[in-house]
C-alpha cells in the first residue's frame, strides 16, 4: 500500500530523516516509537507530504507522491491524518467539521461533470449516436448525504447528541474521537496518527485508544506515532524504533519488546517501560 524508499528530510544543514525505507501493507498496524526529536513526527508528515521530502520516494496508489509534479491533493483524499492537537475548526459545529471534506470533494466532482457535459453536448452535435451525459446530483443532496454519513459516524462514538455544538464545548477525548471519525468520513485507505493521545488528560486517553483498537479490528491500515507502549504491544503487528532519523529496529511487538537487539533500543525501553 505504501512503499517508502530511502526517504530523507533536511531543514537546512540539519538532517532529520536519513534514508528511511519501509513498506506498509493493507491491514498493517505500524507503530513508530522513539525519543523526542528523533524524526518520528517529521516522518509521518512526510508520508502525506505535509512536509516535502528532501529525497527518496513514497509510492502510494501507484504514484510517487514525493514527486512535486504529482497532484498530492488527489492522493490525500485516500490518506487520513489525525493530529496531536485535533485541528478542528472552532467556528463550525461538530457535524460540519466531519462534513467539510466530503462536501468539498463531491462538489468539486460535480463541477468537473458539468464541464464534461458541456463539451459532451457540443461533441454530440457531430455524432450519429448520442453519448449520455454524466448524472449530476445537487448541492443540497451532497450535503444531505454527507450529514447522514457524519451522523452515523458520530453514533459510532456515542456523540450524536453533540452534532450541532461547537468543538470548544467538548472534552479533549471527545475532540480527538471527532477528529478520528472526520478522517473516516473520507473512507481512506490508510490513517496516519501523530501522537493522538499526548495532548489528553490521562483519564481521556483510554476512550481514544479504544476507538483506535476497534479500527484495527476492522482491518483499517494505520501508521501511528505514539508513546503508548501498552497500546503498541496489544494492537501493532509491527513496531518501528527511530532514532536520529534512522530506523534502528523493526519487529513484531513480541520480539520488539521481549527481545530487543539494538543497544539504543534496549536503553530506550529500559527508561520507558517501568
Amino acid at each position: 500500500m505504501i512503499d517508502v524508499i530511502n526517504l530523507e528530510k533536511h531543514f537546512g544543514d540539519h538532517k532529520v530523516l536519513r534514508g528511511i525505507s519501509l513498506s506498509v501493507k493493507k491491514g498493517d498496524i505500524v507503530v513508530v516509537i522513539g525519543p523526542s526529536g528523533s524524526g518520528k513526527s517529521t516522518f509521518l508528515r512526510c508520508l502525506n507530504c505535509m512536509e516535502d521530502p528532501t529525497g527518496g520516494q513514497i509510492i502510494f496508489r501507484d504514484a510517487d507522491i514525493a514527486d512535486p509534479s504529482v497532484n498530492i491533493n488527489v492522493h490525500r483524499q485516500h490518506m487520513g491524518m489525525v493530529f496531536q492537537h485535533f485541528n478542528l475548526f472552532n467556528n463550525k459545529t461538530v457535524v460540519e467539521n466531519i462534513m467539510l471534506a466530503p462536501v468539498y470533494v463531491k462538489r468539486k466532482e460535480m463541477r468537473k461533470k458539468k464541464r464534461k457535459n458541456f463539451f459532451l453536448s457540443l461533441t454530440n452535435l457531430f455524432r450519429k449516436e448520442e453519448v449520455k451525459p454524466y448524472q449530476i446530483t445537487s448541492k443540497k443532496r451532497i450535503r444531505e448525504q454527507a450529514r447522514g454519513q457524519a451522523m452515523e459516524l458520530l453514533g459510532r462514538i456515542g456523540l450524536e447528541d453533540k452534532a450541532d455544538v461547537y468543538p470548544s464545548t467538548l472534552s479533549g477525548g471527545q475532540k480527538q474521537r471527532v477528529a478520528i471519525v472526520r478522517s473516516l468520513a473520507m473512507n481512506p485507505d490508510v490513517i496516519l496518527f501523530d501522537e493522538p493521545t499526548s495532548a489528553l488528560d490521562p483519564e481521556m486517553v483510554g476512550e481514544v485508544l479504544e476507538l483506535m483498537k476497534s479500527l484495527a479490528e476492522e482491518g483499517m491500515t494505520m501508521v501511528i506515532v505514539t508513546h503508548e507502549m501498552g497500546f503498541a504491544k496489544e494492537v501493532a503487528n509491527r513496531v518501528i524504533f527511530i532514532d536520529e532519523g534512522k530506523i534502528l529496529e523493526e519487529a513484531p511487538p513480541e520480539e520488539f519488546f521481549g527481545n530487543p537487539k539494538n543497544p539504543r533500543l534496549k536503553e530506550f525501553l529500559a527508561k520507558v517501560l517501568v
